[in-house]
């Protein structure tokens, strides 16, 4: 995987965002986490003055993981914002999320998510699926922003 490529994980819940860097490691992803723990963190990342934070190499994250259910501004909000901005219209966004709601999925896709995924419950199952997602969205999709001056 491209070191230069890191995952924006948009997660209010402690014990989740744990076993989701858990997941990570026992696949073997290397890459780089930030982590905001709601949709301003969220918005401050992507569009403030939040350079410090960035890896180095990377001004945007290949891939924004992120829950539905978040203080301050919703997921559908936050999905929102970020499609309605031109720096960040492109960048691959995956709902990871324990709503099987019909109505969350058609809205979720409606206003932009790219893949919308349920969180299994059983650990080893939980840990597979990060896996997969961390591989295809790192490795194997190619985006529209990698070149884009950003």
């Amino acid at each position: 995987m491209a070191a230069d490529r890191y995952i924006l994980l948009v997660e209010d819940n402690p014990n989740e965002e744990t076993l989701t860097l858990h997941a990570l490691r026992e696949n073997g992803i290397t890459n780089a986490v930030v982590v905001a723990r709601d949709g301003v963190e969220a918005l401050d990342f992507l569009f403030g003055d939040d350079s410090q934070r960035r890896p180095p190499s990377a001004r945007l994250p290949a891939v924004i993981v992120m829950d539905l259910k978040l203080p301050r501004i919703d997921g559908f909000e936050l999905v929102r914002r970020i499609r309605a901005h031109e720096r960040s219209s492109l960048i691959p966004l995956v709902i990871l999320t324990g709503s099987h709601d019909p109505n969350d999925i058609r809205e979720a896709y409606r206003l932009g998510a790219n893949s919308y995924v349920l969180k299994p419950l059983e650990l080893g199952r939980f840990v597979m699926v990060i896996g997969l997602l961390a591989r295809y969205w790192l490795n194997l999709n190619q985006t529209a922003h990698t070149d884009s001056g950003y």
